[in-house]
């Protein structure tokens, strides 16, 4: 096999494998109704099916970039994939919730992998800069296509072979991806010696695990309980701990000096909302399209790709945007358009037809996609050209707490709300407030549908009515905050990042040689 065709086929290795990765990111999310009714799960239960994955993901990012230096990147990208492969495997035949959390967890971890591992391979397969940066563009399309279609290839999973289907589609995917890789991909290493930071590796996992907890397990009514108290106390000192061992490591997992630069930390702060704003959305209104509107979850992934079609086209062009308007404008723009669509979702009810919110999800996507690539581009250049790897590293890492937090503190806001509302409706058919707890539980376990065991002063519709009534009212509050976190977005960048080189040359006074440079070429 000649050269070119080996770069070929190992660029499609690694983007085969990325697509499966990310593809679980998104794809679940319609799967999780299902997964509901059939292990008998609460919102909690949900939530933590996703950042199982996430959390697991973002412990590992940063640390799996250093392991292919030491040990070989080709031998560290098979192993995630092997390790995503049987996690599939065991999530697809996971008779409880907690296995199923299990393997999710197992899952993140090997993403991890596949991810740090696939870009690290294609920077050292294709060194020349022109051919790199084509590769990464390709590896970066990747990642779009699996946003788009992950909801729609779930969806038709989901109705036509069940929701396990969504796991075992990776078991000949990585079969394929395991191949070709250990066959064509040559391995590569470090040559100066590096050190895994294990201090700070435990540190930021326990940091993560306990205030995703903390805040995933307070939608169940918990917060005021010693283990919810503990757990938060344990977060804020173990990250404290955190950043006390990264500041006097002398090979520190997550470099701080970073962040004494005021653009890269709030570039950083801005992803962390993206992310929050985004997942939290797509996590949210599959339960509403499936569990309040009743479609199918193909039908639900359908309805989900004009959002998505429109990130991904925005993405494609925010380049083109940021070059002509300026780099911050663009991010900017692109964060008050998506606020702006995002607050309009606070007027829909239970029986608002898909049509009425068409616009709004289209113009939140197209708002998010225009942000992420200028924004992702003035972190990287903010920093010195020795450190754009482990600044990547850094920025992908605040994607995934955005994620987690999206799903942890709005899937608690949406399930506190719900509770909240119905209980009045059932406080108001006066009934006692241990029939009105089991009510409420029996809801949030069932997938928001009416009990089968109602009172005989509540008929069916009405309480059908109460628990519609009752999730719109949490979903109304998950948008108002979704809305505030990208205007915040908009104000940090405007305020705390530096004009870039074309926003200030271009309302400069131009010099005498720039004036008669512009004469000539006329």
């Amino acid at each position: 096999m000649n050269r070119d065709r080996v770069k070929a086929v190992t660029l499609a290795a690694m983007c085969f494998a990325l697509f499966m990765a990310n593809l679980d990111d998104t794809v679940m999310n319609v799967a999780l109704p299902q997964i509901q009714i059939s292990l008998n799960s609460g919102v909690s239960g949900l939530q933590w099916i996703l950042n199982a994955y996430t959390l697991s993901a973002a412990s590992i990012m940063l640390p799996s970039g250093t392991l292919g230096d030491i040990y070989g990147r080709k031998r560290v990208f098979l192993t995630g994939l092997v390790i995503f492969t049987i996690a599939s495997l065991i999530c697809g035949l996971a008779p409880s919730l907690s296995i199923l959390i299990a393997g999710r967890t197992l899952q993140g971890i090997g993403a991890a992998a596949l991810v740090t591992g696939s870009l690290s391979i294609i920077s050292d397969t294709f060194p020349e800069s022109k051919e790199k940066a084509k590769a990464l563009g390709i590896w970066a399309a990747v990642s779009g296509l699996a946003l788009v279609a992950g909801p729609v290839i779930g969806g038709l999973l989901v109705d036509t072979l069940g929701w396990q289907s969504v796991f075992f589609l990776n078991l000949p995917l990585g079969a394929i991806a395991f191949w070709v890789t250990s066959h064509v991909v040559k391995e590569s290493k470090d040559s100066n010696k590096q050190r895994l930071d294990v201090t700070g590796l435990l540190l930021s996992v326990i940091f993560l695990a306990s205030l995703t907890y903390a805040l995933t397990q307070g939608n169940a009514g918990l917060w005021r309980s010693p283990l919810i108290v503990l757990l938060l106390i344990v977060a804020g000192l173990s990250f404290l701990a955190f950043l006390f061992v990264e500041s006097r490591s002398s090979h520190p997992m997550l470099p701080l000096t970073l962040f004494h630069n005021s653009t890269f930390a709030v570039v950083n702060v801005v992803e962390i909302l993206v992310f929050f704003t985004v997942v939290s959305l797509l996590f949210i209104f599959s339960l509403f399209f499936q569990q309040v509107q009743g479609y199918s979850a193909g039908a639900t992934g359908l309805r989900f790709l004009p959002m998505n079609g429109a990130f991904v086209i925005a993405s494609i062009f925010s380049g083109w945007f940021a070059a002509r308007l300026g780099w911050r404008f663009t991010i900017a723009t692109g964060l008050i358009i998506a606020s702006i669509a995002i607050f309009s979702l606070i007027r829909i009810n239970a029986d608002t037809e898909y049509g009425a919110i068409l616009w709004s999800l289209i113009l939140s996507g197209f708002g998010s996609g225009l942000t992420l690539a200028p924004l992702a581009a003035v972190g990287l250049s903010s920093v010195p050209s020795t450190k754009v790897g482990i600044a990547s590293a850094v920025i992908n890492t605040s994607n995934r707490l955005g994620n987690i937090l999206g799903v942890a503190i709005q899937g608690t806001i949406l399930t506190q709300q719900l509770a909240s509302d119905l209980a009045r409706s059932l406080f108001a058919w006066s009934l006692p407030s241990n029939l009105q707890d089991r009510l409420i539980v029996d809801v949030l376990r069932g997938g928001f549908q009416v009990p089968s065991h109602l009172p005989a002063n509540i008929s069916t519709q009405a309480m059908h009515q109460a628990i519609s009534n009752a999730f719109m009212s949490g979903l109304h509050a998950t948008v108002l905050l979704a809305s505030i976190a990208l205007l915040s977005g908009a104000f940090l960048i405007l305020v705390f990042v530096q004009p870039t080189f074309n926003e200030v040359t271009k309302n400069a006074p131009l010099s005498i040689k720039q004036k008669k440079r512009r004469r000539m070429n006329f």
